[in-house]
């Protein structure tokens, strides 16, 4: 996002923290109905339009909002929902995207409060792996002629009992209502903002063989002082990089794997 649309997320980012950090609030139901709103704003686009028209005055946006969700959520998302829709955005899109963040990071709240968010955080990259590994799982989750119904009961099979409520949520959420996305973006996407709820970097670290403990803590150890933040680590197996280790941060990749440096010296030798 950029420009209006930047400062409108952080004033709900900020809104979001202050009603579930200082409230009662149960987040996992504030996160169902900031979900509901985001596919209503999805699909109604001439409402969308107009509760972001720049034309139109942030009171009266967000007193048609108020009408609107009124009786069919709660007064906390309502009160959000009508907070965002007073500040300025740059796209009628981005309210969408905004609105589906917030739910996203509302159910997150609710596991970090149970001491569940670092499970949720691998539970998420193991599945990005999963999927990425195989062709048949990908292929049945984003197969546009299944139900979205068809699409859940799949995923429950697959996750319930083995994974963290919060984590068959989020998923669920993200295969049945993609909003054209890929799978493979939309689940990095969660992983990040996961991350995020303890204000950490994520770093996806390939080694031939499994990190002892030790080489993880000095790992992460080296990372944070790279980077000046907490750095969490996720972890994958790859045999072919052959030794050494290869971390992704963001677009940034370390490569230290002797496969890459085999690479370098036939570059060098073949140039």
């Amino acid at each position: 996002m950029n420009g209006a649309s930047r400062e409108a997320l952080s004033a709900a980012r900020e809104s979001l923290d202050a009603l579930t950090d200082n409230t009662p609030v149960d987040a996992t139901k504030l996160a169902d109905e900031l979900a509901a709103v985001t596919a209503l704003l999805d699909r109604e686009v001439s409402l969308r339009r107009v509760l972001t028209d720049p034309a139109q005055s942030g009171e009266a946006k967000a007193e048609l909002a108020q009408r609107l969700l009124r009786g069919q959520v709660g007064g906390e998302t309502v009160d959000l929902v009508s907070g965002m829709v007073r500040s300025r955005w740059s796209r009628s899109r981005d309210l969408v995207d905004a609105t589906e963040e917030l739910a996203n990071t509302a159910d997150l709240t609710a596991a970090q409060k149970a001491g569940a968010l670092d499970d949720v955080e691998d539970e998420l990259f193991r599945f990005g792996r999963i999927v990425s590994s195989s062709n048949e799982l990908r292929s049945a989750l984003t197969d546009k002629a299944a139900t979205a119904t068809a699409k859940g009961t799949l995923l429950r099979s697959l996750l319930g009992g083995k994974a963290h409520a919060t984590t068959e949520r989020l998923v669920v959420r993200l295969v049945t209502q993609p909003r054209g996305r890929s799978l493979e973006a939309g689940l990095e996407s969660l992983s990040k903002l996961a991350a995020a709820r303890r204000d950490r970097m994520v770093a996806v670290v390939t080694s031939a063989v499994p990190l002892s403990d030790r080489q993880k803590q000095r790992l992460g150890a080296v990372l944070a002082k790279l980077y000046g933040r907490e750095m969490h680590l996720n972890l994958d197996v790859d045999p072919a990089v052959l030794g050494g280790i290869t971390v992704r941060v963001g677009d940034e990749v370390i490569d230290g794997s002797i496969a890459e440096r085999l690479g370098e010296a036939t570059r060098r030798l073949a140039g």
